[in-house]
């Protein structure tokens, strides 16, 4: 959701985008009553084209700017504050849930932090597209389960350790991820017999202790 228009783009199963980006745009400017209509065609049009793809689930950002709109958090930015404080994130997801409740299209709600970021990143420049797309790309690979990074990259030596490791970490399946690294018995770093203690406590002094 941005401040004009709902950014969208349909992924396969594995989380790669088909087709063009689509946009739906809505006007927030004048009365109440105008604002809720448009929002309620633009999720119209929006679900329309959702059958059309024969998708079953949309993925959403679970936005909520009631702690972003006070003075202590943006300062002087007066602009921005009225930006956000004019979304109706609240409301359109209460419409959008009572509207696919119709058409069996279930809403998943995800996390918002760092979508846009990470999908003007991973996204933006090979699709060749916008941040606003790249961002919904993000939104709906996050839904599927799948990392919004692209790809992960390899190594390029034959261990981690000479260039540093793979910029992704393991997947969450991954048995034992979050558990310490394994022990792995090996040779010891320096050469120490098994008795040293006693047999330094036991041996003599080479010098004698009777008088010349």
């Amino acid at each position: 959701m941005n401040a004009d228009h709902l950014a969208a783009w349909h992924l396969d199963a594995h989380g790669n985008p088909t087709g063009s980006p689509r946009r739906f745009f809505y006007d927030l400017t004048g009365t109440a009553p105008h604002r809720d209509a448009q929002v309620r065609h633009a999720l119209t049009r929006l679900l329309h084209w959702a059958r059309v793809c024969g998708v079953k689930a949309i993925a959403v950002e679970d936005l909520d700017f009631a702690a972003d709109k006070t003075r202590e958090k943006h300062g002087r930015r007066k602009r921005f504050r009225q930006l956000i404080s004019g979304m109706p994130t609240g409301k359109l997801r209460t419409r959008l849930a009572s509207m696919t409740d119709r058409t069996r299209i279930a809403v998943i709600a995800v996390a918002p932090a760092y979508t846009s970021r990470w999908g003007a990143q991973h996204w933006q420049k090979p699709l060749t597209t916008t941040r606003h797309d790249a961002a919904a790309v993000a939104i709906g690979r996050r839904a599927q389960g799948h990392p919004i990074r692209r790809r992960t990259t390899r190594p390029r030596a034959h261990q981690s350790d000479v260039h540093g490791h793979r910029t992704a970490q393991a997947g969450l399946g991954a048995p034992g991820r979050e558990e310490p690294r394994p022990s792995i018995p090996g040779p010891r770093t320096r050469s120490v017999p098994p008795d040293a203690a006693s047999t330094r406590a036991t041996r003599t002094s080479k010098r004698s202790g009777c008088p010349q």
